[in-house]
């Protein structure tokens, strides 16, 4: 691997998707999917600005590099990069791309289901399964997540005495 393909340098690129969510208020998640050292799809979190419960960053890459690469199923040596712990639906749809590996940041305490609180790829019920390595800048991603919900708060506290002032009057 070229000195700079690393994971962290493609966790960047992960990142750098996730602040695009964290931009039009969705949760600071992003993915890249990378095959022979080039991004073949990228995604970031859009469910509520697409009105798409399955638009996480791990689906959206994933449809961006099947419709790159015209194929449902992803090139052996492809990797996720995903500043998140992917949750049940991700894992699945991982599962079916036949991803070969995946490499997240920050961890998942309640909805992550390769090392948190599911481990999916353990129970011997799927007929692929996918390398994963966790903690790639989790630091960064940790503090992108706190960052947006810190801000989150904030502002439902504004509004909530905004609302307080208004009913005063």
């Amino acid at each position: 691997m070229s000195e700079k393909f690393t994971d962290e340098y493609w966790m960047q690129q992960a990142i750098a998707q996730a602040a695009q969510a964290a931009s039009i208020g969705e949760i600071p998640v992003g993915a890249i999917i990378v095959s022979q050292n080039q991004i073949i799809g990228s995604g970031f979190n859009a469910p509520i600005s697409l009105n798409d419960p399955t638009a996480h960053a791990e689906i959206v890459a994933i449809r961006q590099a099947c419709e790159q690469i015209k194929n449902y199923r992803l090139p052996e040596d492809a990797t996720l990069y995903v500043t998140l712990e992917p949750c049940t639906m991700c894992v699945g749809a991982l599962i079916h791309s036949r991803i070969q590996r995946v490499v997240f940041a920050a961890t998942e305490p309640k909805a992550g289901s390769l090392q948190s609180a599911r481990q999916l790829l353990n129970s011997g019920y799927y007929n692929h399964v996918f390398e994963f390595e966790a903690g790639c800048l989790a630091d960064e991603c940790s503090a992108q997540l706190s960052a947006f919900f810190k801000m989150r708060r904030e502002q439902k506290r504004h509004l909530k005495n905004l609302e307080k002032e208004a009913n005063k009057t």
